[in-house]
């Protein structure tokens, strides 16, 4: 019997890998077939590689990791490891060197997924970890959807027409004329959590391990921060008074002329947003969006707030005070729908606050998941008891006061790439990604007894 539940779990296992390797495909697909090979190798941004080099380089990991690791094949094309390896290419330099042409690199992506798939049916997912619980795969899917969002934000900053289409977020929902859909802030009490997990069976390394964390009592926004909160700071001379920046945040923000966030223009006594080619009036109730950590650290500082810690975040978006137990996701541990959040390129920009009340947390904080990454206050380290697995290039290396967490996911994040406990990073100069925030405070004595 047991033999039988172990095989049955087994083709389980790989019909959720298959699926999801074939769902990934094809948003690879569609990025990059939306336009034509001299769009695919040219280079949009020097923040971006030319889409085809992604391309190609999600099948090299996929080659090195599953093809020749896991499946101890024989290599694909062993000749373009170099090229297509992230840390020896800045992306800078990555049009000038030999890369695969669109259709050499569509042949060769397609080649490597012919032999994942034949692996996938003989491979035993015994006690190895790499292979335990399919991670590999899973870890290779990731990665995948992860570039699938780097090649969304390089679609954003390409010039020309829209050649991406999707349907707006949904609208949300007042429950009672005059009610507020989202209250403006919410206490979360004092006290340990667990942050981290040690049961993801995908979940990166950074990920783990789970660990005990006990926070003071704080408030958080109920939801990120909006278009209309982020114009009145812009009204009020954020961008110029000194008094709301950090030192080096004032610094960057003279070097680089900031005064709007990124893809805003003035348009007559308001304001436009540009989104995939298509230029848009700023809606005032959906979250801003590009805008870097100084940006998000000098209006927290405009409006008496701060950016919260990364396990603030986190307790916000996991903790269920009911139970006492951290959560996958804000609402449970049930994988994410179209009901729960804006995820996975459904819709090109961010939903109006209020939109996705399922997805609420037991505390009652929204829009956690999806829509925009999330800046908080914390850099880049490893938990308590960090080992890195399977490379140190995953994240260890980022470790340092070099990097700013984000947290949630933005809609150009997929469900396969984003948890309550997944955790992105960037330099806090950088607006191209899908970065937005929400504030935090410490919690007033009185505040604190409730």
């Amino acid at each position: 019997m047991t033999d039988t539940i172990t095989d049955r779990s087994s083709e389980d296992l790989r019909g959720r890998i298959a699926a999801e390797l074939e769902r990934t495909r094809a948003r690879t697909a569609l990025l990059t077939e939306a336009v034509d090979d001299d769009d695919l190798m040219r280079q949009h941004s020097p923040l971006m590689s030319p889409l085809v080099w992604d391309l190609a380089h999600v099948g090299n990991q996929e080659e090195l990791w599953l093809v020749r690791d896991v499946g101890g094949r024989e290599p694909v094309r062993c000749d373009i490891d170099d090229l297509y390896d992230a840390f020896k290419q800045p992306r800078r330099d990555r049009p000038a060197l030999p890369l695969l042409p669109p259709e050499q690199a569509r042949a060769y992506v397609a080649t490597v997924r012919e032999k994942v798939y034949d692996l996938l049916d003989r491979v035993a997912f015994d006690s190895r970890r790499l292979v335990a619980d399919g991670f590999a795969f899973g870890m290779i899917v990731q990665h995948e959807q992860q570039h699938d969002e780097t090649m969304l934000a390089t679609h954003q900053l390409r010039a020309g027409p829209a050649v991406l289409h999707a349907p707006p977020p949904p609208e949300p929902t007042r429950p009672v004329p005059g009610e507020a859909l989202v209250p403006g802030e919410v206490l979360v009490p004092g006290g340990r959590f667990v942050m981290g997990t040690d049961t993801d069976p995908w979940a990166l390394d950074n990920e783990r391990p789970a660990h005990q964390v006990d926070l003071p009592a704080y408030v958080i926004d109920a939801a990120p921060v909006t278009n209309g909160a982020y114009r009145a700071f812009i009204a009020d001379g954020g961008y110029d008074d000194p008094r709301w920046w950090t030192e080096a945040g004032w610094r960057h923000r003279r070097q680089a002329g900031l005064s709007a966030p990124m893809h805003w223009r003035r348009d007559g006594d308001g304001w436009a947003y540009q989104r995939f080619g298509r230029w848009d009036r700023v809606r005032d109730d959906e979250p801003v969006v590009h805008v870097c950590y100084h940006e998000a650290q000098a209006y927290a500082a405009w409006a008496g707030r701060r950016l919260p810690t990364e396990a603030e975040w986190e307790k916000a978006a996991r903790w269920d005070p009911t139970t006492g137990r951290s959560r996958r996701y804000p609402w449970g541990d049930d994988e994410p729908t179209s009901a729960h959040a804006n995820l996975g390129q459904r819709h090109l920009w961010p939903a109006p606050v209020g939109a996705y009340p399922a997805g609420a947390s037991p505390l009652g904080v929204h829009q956690l998941i999806g829509d925009v990454w999330e800046w908080t206050s914390t850099p880049l380290r490893g938990y308590p008891g960090f080992a890195a697995f399977p490379y140190r290039e995953y994240s260890e290396v980022f470790f340092g006061d070099d990097y700013q967490v984000l947290r949630g996911g933005s809609f150009g994040t997929d469900r396969a790439a984003c948890r309550g406990t997944f955790r992105n990073w960037d330099y806090p100069i950088r607006r191209q990604i899908f970065s937005g925030f929400r504030c935090a405070r410490d919690a007033a004595p009185g505040e604190a007894q409730r």
